[in-house]
């Protein structure tokens, strides 16, 4: 393994003197030709540093690990006293993201500790292909954060590639079908048992899927998210669409392949569905085959693929980036945990925050004036009121030089 490090360009500050950036050739991909932009970034520490350390250390530097995230598309953090899953959750805790609660995934998942669940628990000689987390719903994580807990026996490695390279590539080589994908949308069908499948990639029953044993309220869950629901003697068939497929990622300007299409399309076969019937057109059409199985092909030569190593966190920009699983050899263990910078919730809700922590965000953010609300002319008279767009949420703020209260309203579950 080739490996290359530097600290950070001279910065002497508190924390990033504590960060050494490192360059791993054989593992990274050049972002526009240019040496300074490698996919994924890779950081490890100049110091020892025990875990209060780190922590702090990812506090007080969060808009520079932002940055990295933002430029690059992902972050791998190697080398850090990260040993236990109790542990990988205070790192998480660090970032201070929103967590958010997997409604409408497929892949079994098992919650370990606070904020922290397994990844897909699929069996190891399946591949988990290509897909962005939760693309086949409406409310997805921005940020993914995983854990190396235990080392794979051999394998197992998590390759990532750019969406934006995706979209671009595909739409030269097909253009009709990229035109359509991004006028019509995609629909996605699963059919679901009520328990658990541990045998499927896909095996999540209708209960984890939406938290429930009622029927009720698991169809009420599932309108909120635009899912149909049809029940079975032995499950359900989720319907989900027409959704889109091609996103505009206003943070970067550039429109990014952010679907599981070909996940759907190779990967959701069980005793219950069928991977063709899994995917359509969002008018109903069939994909075509030679298509999908083009776009693998593309997905697999743009990807890169780290080696697991004890300890590793990696945290992935989820509107820029798509992952993926390699089969492997027992034992290996990789935890996760789903985040949103700012979580949509139904009702409003108050939340004290400062300044101070928004202005941590603006490199993430596009903020565009409003006029004010009924709410804040009732409380706060004298404020500002804007709307911030971040993977296309719109969600009102009030912004204060001063610690206040914000309201998120009329943002739907």
């Amino acid at each position: 393994m080739n490996l290359d490090t530097k600290t950070m360009s001279g910065e002497e500050t508190e924390g990033v003197s504590s960060f050494t950036v490192i360059k791993l050739p054989t593992y990274q991909k050049l972002i526009n030709g240019t040496t300074n932009n490698q996919f994924p970034s890779i950081i490890t520490s100049k110091k020892t540093l025990n875990l209060s350390d780190f922590i702090n250390t990812i506090q007080h530097q969060k808009p520079w690990l932002e940055s990295l995230v933002h430029m690059n598309g992902a972050l791998l953090l190697r080398g850090f006293p990260v040993y236990t899953a109790p542990e990988f959750n205070q790192v998480v805790e660090a970032f201070g993201y929103d967590e958010l609660h997997y409604v409408g995934g497929a892949a079994p998942r098992t919650n370990i500790v606070g904020r922290v669940f397994t990844a897909n628990e699929s069996p190891p000689d399946q591949k988990i292909p290509f897909h962005h987390e939760m693309a086949q719903v409406p409310e997805y994580p921005s940020k993914l954060f995983f854990y190396c807990e235990e080392e794979p026996g051999k394998g197992g490695e998590t390759p990532i590639v750019l969406s934006h390279v995706i979209y671009e590539k595909m739409k030269v080589r097909f253009p009709e079908f990229v035109e359509k994908l991004d006028k019509d949308g995609l629909i996605y069908t699963r059919i679901l048992g009520a328990e658990d499948d541990p045998s499927s990639p896909i095996g999540r029953g209708w209960q984890s899927t939406f938290l429930t044993k009622d029927k009720s309220i698991a169809e009420e869950r599932a309108a909120r998210l635009g899912m149909k629901l049809e029940w079975t003697e032995d499950g359900v068939k989720s319907v989900m669409g027409p959704i889109p497929a091609i996103k505009y990622d206003k943070t970067r300007g550039r429109k990014i392949w952010f679907n599981s299409m070909v996940a759907a399309y190779t990967g959701w076969k069980d005793g219950r569905n069928d991977p063709v019937k899994a995917v359509t057109f969002g008018d109903g059409t069939p994909l075509p085959s030679d298509v999908i199985h083009e776009c693998l092909k593309l997905l697999e030569e743009e990807s890169v693929a780290i080696p697991w190593q004890k300890g590793d966190v990696l945290l992935i920009d989820n509107l820029a980036v798509l992952h993926s699983r390699r089969p492997f050899n027992p034992p290996r263990r990789i935890l996760a945990s789903l985040c949103n910078i700012f979580a949509p919730i139904a009702s409003a809700k108050w939340k004290k925050v400062s300044i101070c922590s928004l202005l941590l965000y603006q490199g993430s953010l596009r903020q565009e004036y409003l006029k004010p609300t009924n709410l804040s002319r009732k409380f706060f008279p004298s404020l500002r009121v804007q709307k911030c767009a971040l993977l296309n949420l719109k969600i009102p703020l009030i912004i204060s030089p001063v610690p206040v209260a914000i309201a998120f309203a009329n943002t739907p579950l």
